[in-house]
């Protein structure tokens, strides 16, 4: 069953936030932490920062089946069950629906919940790899949590005649406008509810998702073959997956026909990141995270840390050379 999934999506939705979103994400939620977090994040930002991709290798390169159903929730596929009704815990999930149901409408929030209780967890036992490895993981699902069409049965526009959509939005738009967007963020707040923040999450996101696809299909609809890249003899342009590549231009009338919600819900997903990161150390008792590096670290990275941080308070990031399929 997990396989025909599989091979019924599109190849838009292999990477969500494409790996310049979810990159940027994680370094820039660094930023937000009070600095008792802060030196420890940042002596490790490398790591943190390419580990925001990984859930993604696993569930697509290492066929890893376990992780494909963590990266969404389709709201509408619950029929019958409001909003506000759906199960707020992954026992009361489990209790109501089968494994197969779930399998297929996907787990995001639940297991969003279970990553920061054990996100908890390893910063109370003060086990350093464990604290890394399931906060940059953390990053991920919450970055996937604020794209509007992961939390969408229509997931690529494929019940309204829009597919392609969905690496449109999160991976093509990022990857061609993302250098002007700003990644100033405000303190991390601590959240006092996880499972309620969680679901605050998804439901900002999903309101999103009729102005997301109605702004797309309205655009389509006038700008019929003109959408697609074509080459020199006219013949629209395929990736390597053998979808259609949209053209720059189509690319950037959207973009500008969203009114920068595409940067909205990116800065949306660093500040949620860093909220959760700070409640987790919060609910661990605040460990001094300090004393799990050598002191020599900490000491050769402060000037670092501290022009990064005038950066970001710019809004800019520094040190990002990551891979892109859309040329302009």
């Amino acid at each position: 069953m997990l396989s025909a999934i599989i091979c019924s999506m599109t190849i838009g939705v292999v990477f969500a936030w494409g790996s310049w979103g979810h990159q940027h994400i994680n370094y820039a939620a660094i930023f937000a932490l009070p600095p008792e977090m802060r030196v420890f994040f940042y002596n490790h930002k490398d790591f943190i920062t390419e580990e925001s991709v990984v859930p993604d290798l696993r569930k697509y390169t290492i066929n890893d089946k376990a992780e494909f159903n963590r990266h969404f929730i389709d709201i509408e596929g619950f029929e019958g069950v409001s909003f506000n009704d759906l199960p707020k815990t992954m026992k009361e999930a489990t209790a109501k629906y089968s494994d197969s149901f779930l399998l297929k409408m996907g787990i995001l929030p639940w297991y969003i919940q279970d990553m920061s209780q054990k996100l908890t967890t390893a910063m109370k036992n003060k086990r350093k790899s464990e604290i890394l490895f399931i906060a940059g993981d953390l990053g991920h699902y919450i970055g996937d949590a604020n794209m509007p069409l992961h939390t969408s049965l229509n997931h690529d526009g494929q019940l309204t005649g829009q597919r392609g959509i969905h690496s449109l939005w999160e991976s093509q738009l990022p990857d061609y406008f993302g250098n002007a967007y700003s990644f100033e963020v405000k303190p991390a707040v601590y959240l006092p509810d996880l499972t309620k923040a969680t679901w605050d999450i998804i439901k900002h996101t999903h309101d999103l998702a009729d102005t997301l696809l109605m702004t797309e299909k309205k655009l389509r609809t006038s700008w019929g073959d003109r959408m697609f890249k074509k080459d020199a003899n006219g013949v629209n342009i395929k990736n390597k997956f053998g979808a259609q590549v949209f053209s720059y231009e189509y690319a950037k009338a959207y973009h500008e026909a969203l009114n920068g919600m595409v940067e909205k819900q990116m800065k949306h997903a660093i500040q949620d990141l860093s909220n959760f990161w700070y409640s987790c150390w919060v609910n661990a008792g605040k460990p001094d995270l300090t004393k799990l590096d050598p002191e020599e670290l900490t000491e050769r990275n402060k000037k670092f840390l501290k022009k990064d941080t005038k950066l970001i308070e710019k809004g800019k990031t520094f040190g990002f050379r990551i891979e892109t399929e859309f040329e302009k």
